[in-house]
């Protein structure tokens, strides 16, 4: 089968499988979840190496789930895909009669099928529809955005989720733009942006539109909320044992996993007591202290990996 799932190289995947690792000893029949398909390079490699493992696959882009459940066919009932949100993932755990699982695994972000295909309007380096959306048959796109949102609101979409330091100027120009007739094309909103920004700042960090396709993307499909309500969820349904590992390709979405997992990983015992009392103890570690970043061999093979950040946690008691 010679297409993008053959292609695509999945983001420190042999470290993810040794995190996961433990989590398929813990019963005779393990599961786990993947909570972003995408094209199953991930799932097919846990599948292949764990011959009793049952793996539930969610994704909310029907292409990609179309794609990936071709090639994981060959594995049978051992893999359950399902087209949801991933901040769904207690009903759909539940929708296959399970209670708890073993693993569970997020490779956050926008995913290779959605960057490499032109016509999703991901990408500012070619010329699409504004769309955006990760699940294109529901959801706001990035050209109602940028045509109908007031501009204190695209401003501080795009500060907040881009961190973009022209935002104002990059609003007054797309307000400017869209009274004349409205901003449809990525290569029309990626030009104002590049001529929006201070040509002496344009010449360092990439293409000057990076920031605000971002942050486009993020609002399209409530790319941080989903985090938000998705990882408590999925800590909740862990067994003894059991571990959440999280890739995270921008600092908005890592930050927000950090905090959640240290907050987890705390004791509640009040500070001023000395010992640690038992029915405040944390419920999880961290498996590692800070954020895990690739090798340089994986850098080198793969570049959209440069970005990446794996935090893992562990659950050790219910």
């Amino acid at each position: 089968m010679n297409d993008a799932s053959t292609q695509h190289i999945s983001v420190m995947l042999d470290r993810c499988i040794e995190l996961l690792s433990p989590t398929t000893q813990l019963t005779q029949s393990p599961v786990i979840v993947d909570c972003t398909l995408g094209l199953g390079g991930h799932t097919e490699a846990l599948l292949e190496k764990f011959p009793t493992l049952t793996v539930i696959g969610i994704d909310r882009d029907p292409i990609a789930l179309e794609r990936a459940s071709a090639r994981l066919a060959r594995f049978g009932d051992r893999f359950k895909p399902n087209h949801a949100i991933f901040d769904r993932i207690g009903e759909v755990v539940a929708s296959h009669g399970y209670k708890s699982v073993n693993g569970i695994l997020f490779d956050l972000g926008v995913s290779s099928i959605q960057l490499d295909e032109v016509d999703r309007g991901f990408s500012y380096s070619q010329d699409a529809p504004l769309d955006m959306r990760m699940d294109r048959t529901r959801g706001i796109t990035a050209s109602e955005i940028v045509n109908t949102y007031a501009p204190g609101a695209l401003v501080k979409i795009l500060r907040t989720y881009g961190e973009e330091k022209f935002a104002t100027r990059i609003v007054e120009n797309i307000v400017k733009a869209r009274a004349k007739a409205p901003l449809n094309s990525t290569q029309e909103l990626a030009t104002l942006v590049k001529e929006s920004i201070p040509a002496a700042t344009r010449r360092t960090g990439g293409n000057p539109a990076k920031r605000t396709f971002q942050a486009l993307r993020i609002e399209a499909n409530d790319e941080l909320g989903a985090v938000t309500r998705a990882l408590p969820v999925a800590l909740d349904l862990l067994m003894v044992g059991g571990r959440v590992v999280v890739l995270s390709f921008q600092s908005l979405e890592d930050r927000i996993v950090k905090e959640i997992f240290v907050e987890r990983s705390t004791s509640k015992t009040p500070r001023d007591l000395p010992v640690d009392l038992p029915e405040f103890a944390a419920k999880f570690a961290l498996v590692s202290k800070s954020g895990e970043t690739p090798s340089d061999q994986e850098l080198a093979n793969n570049p959209r990996s440069a970005s990446v950040r794996l935090r893992a946690i562990e659950r050790l008691a219910a």
